[in-house]
């Protein structure tokens, strides 16, 4: 089998076959290189570019030494207590790497900051998000690089088989779901690739841990129900704590900056701007100025038809309004006011009054909530698997760690305006703060 490799800035060479390389080849694919990771993060930190083309395949060899890790130590448990045999585990890291190289090339244009525009499902009641978005391009458009691939005539793996695999679909796998958490879990590669990739191109030090030890330390514990759970060696406690942490510190430093967010906020009405004008003569897209569902072939390429480059272009020619000259000129709207990270009853009184009074005062602007949960208990909770490896008797990592009790979820608001009001808005400001 010929063996290729990409060399890679975080990683250093990542492996791929030819089946791999037909799959990257695939336009669905190569349109990840015109994907921006962090969308315009390089207006506040100018190195971070990359994007989710680099970052797939990152995911992908981290799935694969999690993967590789877990059964080199773990074969005979595998083997004799789960029934998996050569081939089985064979075919299911082979699912996996599939499944791990392509769960983002549904990515809307600049990454999340695309994704206020997408749909509501009906038959959830809440927004599409972008997985939906990769398990339709998988199921639509990637079925011929999947299925028609010599290297996979001894596995028979599907484009549908794929595509359920993102969903998380439970019924299909049985217990090669187990690997499913290898995607998609608080422990799970996508994060363990973006807190290292997105550190280095930021050119910070926030999302550092030591992935060396995560990846000798994961492990297959046993669950309430006795279900086989990935899990993390007791030794491996304070990785886990440090994934967490470095979460925490990426959030907080990077992916919540205010000036970066702000730019976010542009970018969804730079979007919504250009959407509404394609759409405007498009007879089939009843709700304009918003992406359209995943729900068929057609949708779906009109979807991916959107990257970054079509706005990049569409914004240099004077397309996007108000919102892309703002870009343009980077004189994004300035935050006058925010709360505290966790704020408190007072805070949220005095922004209130302060976005009342802007209003009545007629100050253009918008308000912000920067909200996340570092790290979420219950089903989702990372298990430690205890008593040295006797037993696979797993405790949740809240249980054990005083750290992660003391983290609390950020529910930041923040109050921005036009440079042009900043001094007016500042001095309302002044004014509400001295009747409160």
């Amino acid at each position: 089998m010929l063996v290729y490799e990409i060399r890679d800035p975080v990683h250093g060479f990542i492996q791929i076959n030819e089946w791999e390389r037909q799959i990257i080849n695939d336009p669905v694919f190569q349109r990840l290189r015109r994907i921006r990771q962090l969308a315009w993060t390089d207006m506040v930190y100018p190195g971070a570019c990359h994007n989710r083309f680099e970052h797939s395949l990152g995911v992908m060899h981290v799935a694969t030494k999690m993967f590789d890790s877990i059964t080199r130590k773990e074969g005979e448990y595998l083997k004799d207590e789960l029934n998996f045999s050569e081939h089985g585990l064979d075919r299911d890291r082979t699912l996996l790497r599939l499944a791990c190289l392509l769960h983002d090339v549904g990515h809307s244009p600049f990454s999340h900051a695309g994704e206020g525009l997408l749909l509501t499902n009906p038959d959830t009641g809440k927004s599409y998000k972008h997985e939906h978005y990769s398990a339709a391009a998988v199921r639509y458009l990637l079925k011929d690089s999947i299925e028609n691939n010599p290297l996979n005539e001894n596995y028979h793996i599907t484009a549908e088989e794929v595509a359920q695999f993102l969903e998380g679909s439970t019924a299909r796998f049985g217990r090669s779901l187990l690997w499913r958490d290898l995607l998609s879990s608080q422990l799970d590669a996508d994060r363990a690739d973006y807190l290292l990739r997105d550190s280095y191109h930021c050119g910070v030090t926030y999302g550092h841990y030591d992935i060396n030890r995560l990846l000798s330390t994961v492990t297959i514990g046993l669950s309430d129900t006795g279900s086989p759970i990935l899990s993390v060696e007791e030794g491996g406690i304070h990785v886990a704590e440090a994934l967490i942490l470095a979460r925490y510190q990426m959030f907080t430093q990077v992916y919540f900056q205010h000036t970066r967010r702000a730019y976010d906020h542009h970018i969804a009405d730079v979007l919504k701007i250009l959407l509404e004008k394609e759409q405007e003569h498009d007879p089939e897209i009843t709700i304009k100025g918003k992406f359209p569902p995943p729900t068929s072939t057609e949708n779906t390429l009109k979807y991916l038809h959107w990257d970054d480059w079509k706005v990049y272009g569409l914004l240099s020619d004077g397309q996007a309004g108000e919102p892309g000259e703002l870009i343009k000129r980077r004189n994004h709207y300035r935050c006058i006011h925010q709360t505290h990270e966790v704020p408190t009853k007072r805070d949220m009184d005095f922004i209130d009054l302060l976005g009342t009074e802007l209003d009545r005062q007629g100050i253009p602007g918008f308000m912000d909530n920067a909200t996340s949960s570092w790290y979420k208990t219950g089903k989702e909770d990372i298990l430690i698997r205890t008593n040295n490896g006797v037993s696979r008797k797993t405790v949740p990592l809240s249980s054990l760690s005083s750290l992660i009790q003391g983290l609390k979820p950020v529910m930041q608001q923040r109050i921005y305006v036009p440079q042009a009001y900043k001094r007016e808005a500042k001095l309302i400001k002044a004014s509400v703060k001295g009747e409160c």
